[in-house]
């Protein structure tokens, strides 16, 4: 593993610190996940502003987001409690939901992009994946599609729903949620022995996730190594506030500095997709969750942020602060993106964009 240099070190350190600065004044005004958002927003700006000013070669250190990926996924399973198993018998009506949202999802997405946007049709439909980054963007690579053009649409998407959806709950609630509504995991205080154990797992529960290739392994690792132990009751973990908003900053930031190298009217344009596209998707989700509250007595607020189209990471981290059910919503993030991947495989295979 390469270190990076001392200068790259020091100038992440100050957009991090940057970040929670500008988390705390979005905590004295009120807004939801006020540390992910000012993050964002603070690196987002200057990446906009300074980003041809950035020391030679700087990449924001993704080892150091891993860990804070894996300390999330900590968190999720922290919260698994054997009372979770009473939701099995109403996965069965929301799992398939979800494989049904993402057909719909796409095939709108694919519709705005072709119509709105007047892009090819392999690039606007690796685009309009709901899911599946990744893959998109090598099955997008292989059939020319316009990689520039669906990175930014996918990045911005995922950074729109981010944005939107803690102020959208916040409205739903009538009232500021998350920290911004002064969020504790626990009344009892943390003491140094859980944090060391809450970073010890996040970095076991890393390399678990590697080495078996589960989806998201950054998350799932962690998520699955503490879930068994918590739902078996062989841990208690007490989890303090501020490691949560300290994964926010990092997050936040990380995903800030995905504007390096936009310019204006790219940012205008891929914007103006991407908040199309993820209203869409976000209004499409809010009816399947109404429907899902009504016909199987799930929580409202918690399919809502099952359906959002965010990335997997930042849905469980908005669900941990909105005090949703995270394991529930991680489930169903994870059967999104498998359904999204295997969506894409299979046209690809029968080549119907060609046709």
């Amino acid at each position: 593993m390469r270190v990076p240099p001392p200068r790259h070190l020091v100038f992440s350190a100050a957009l991090l610190v940057v970040g929670a600065a500008l988390g705390f004044v979005f905590l004295w005004i009120g807004t939801p996940l006020p540390f992910m958002l000012g993050s964002l927003i603070g690196s987002a700006i200057i990446a906009m502003t300074f980003g041809h000013s950035f020391p030679e070669g700087y990449v924001f250190p993704m080892r150091f987001r891993e860990v804070f990926v894996g300390v999330i996924g900590v968190m999720i399973g922290a919260q698994v409690t054997p009372e979770i198993l009473s939701l099995i018998p109403k996965m069965a009506y929301s799992i398939p939901a979800i494989l049904i949202f993402v057909v719909i999802a796409h095939w709108g997405n694919y519709r705005i992009f072709r119509g709105l946007g007047r892009l090819d049709p392999h690039t606007a439909y690796y685009s309009g994946s709901p899911g599946g980054l990744m893959e998109a963007i090598a099955f997008g690579e292989e059939d020319g599609a316009d990689l520039r053009v669906l990175t930014i649409l996918q990045f911005l998407r995922i950074i729109v729903v981010v944005a939107i959806l803690p102020f959208a709950i916040s409205i739903y609630e009538g009232a500021p949620v998350g920290s911004a509504a002064g969020l504790s995991f626990s009344d009892d205080p943390a003491q140094w022995h859980d944090i060391a154990l809450t970073l010890a797992l996040a970095v076991i529960g890393l390399w678990l996730g590697g080495l078996v290739r589960v989806p998201a392994a950054q998350l799932t690792g962690p998520l699955l190594l503490v879930g068994v132990a918590s739902g078996f009751g062989l841990i208690d973990l007490v989890i303090p506030a501020w490691l949560v908003a300290t994964a926010q900053v990092v997050l936040g930031t990380s995903l800030g500095l995905r504007f390096v190298g936009l310019t204006r009217r790219m940012l205008v344009q891929g914007l103006g997709l991407a908040t199309v596209s993820g209203a869409f998707m976000l209004g499409l989700g809010v009816l399947f969750a109404f429907a899902l509250s009504r016909f199987a007595g799930l929580d409202m607020e918690t399919l809502i942020i099952s359906f959002a189209p965010g990335g997997v990471t930042e849905m469980s981290l908005i669900a941990l602060s909105l005090t949703g059910n995270p394991a529930f919503v991680t489930l169903h993030h994870l059967v999104r993106i498998l359904a999204a991947v295997g969506e894409l495989a299979l046209v690809k295979k029968l080549g119907w964009l060609n046709r």
